[in-house]
């Protein structure tokens, strides 16, 4: 008999919310779990590696859509893993793209900080080009801010 698992102890075991859990659930990441009589949600070894996976896919950054494709490459294991390699470069890609824009915003906010000589905020140097995106030297810094590279849940 394989051990069972409540969701509080999946959720324990992987650092996976039970809100999260549920959700990979409804969008068919996760396999819908075995109920008890009183229906009570339970998990064998198996999902709880697959929860495993998706928590460190999610971590490395991988979008929701790539990891279902993953997770369905997993089908055949003794298939030849082009496939997975092309996923992973794709990956790679976006993360080289992310790290230079990253590094075009770090440049931006470095020359509005030594624009800046203090005084008020009426002629503050960062107020300025905060208001008129004009007076940026690159336009590639656009989409590097107001979020997290990746997120793990």
């Amino acid at each position: 008999m394989t051990k069972r698992r409540t969701i509080g102890v999946l959720s324990r075991a992987t650092g996976v919310k039970v809100t999260t859990i549920r959700y990979y659930e409804t969008i068919g990441l996760m396999p819908p779990p075995e109920r008890t009589t009183s229906g009570q949600r339970v998990y064998d070894a198996d999902a709880q590696a697959r929860l495993a996976f998706i928590r460190h896919a999610r971590a490395l950054g991988f979008p929701v859509e790539t990891i279902r494709e993953l997770i369905a490459l997993q089908i055949d294991p003794g298939r030849d893993c082009d496939s997975v390699d092309a996923v992973a470069r794709k990956r790679l890609a976006d993360v080289r793209e992310r790290l230079e824009q990253l590094k075009a915003l770090e440049r931006e906010l470095e020359r509005m900080i030594s624009a800046c000589a203090g005084g008020r905020v009426g002629s503050c140097a960062v107020m300025s080009a905060l208001a008129d995106h004009g007076q940026c030297l690159h336009d590639d810094h656009g989409h590097a801010g107001g979020g997290t590279i990746a997120t793990a849940t």
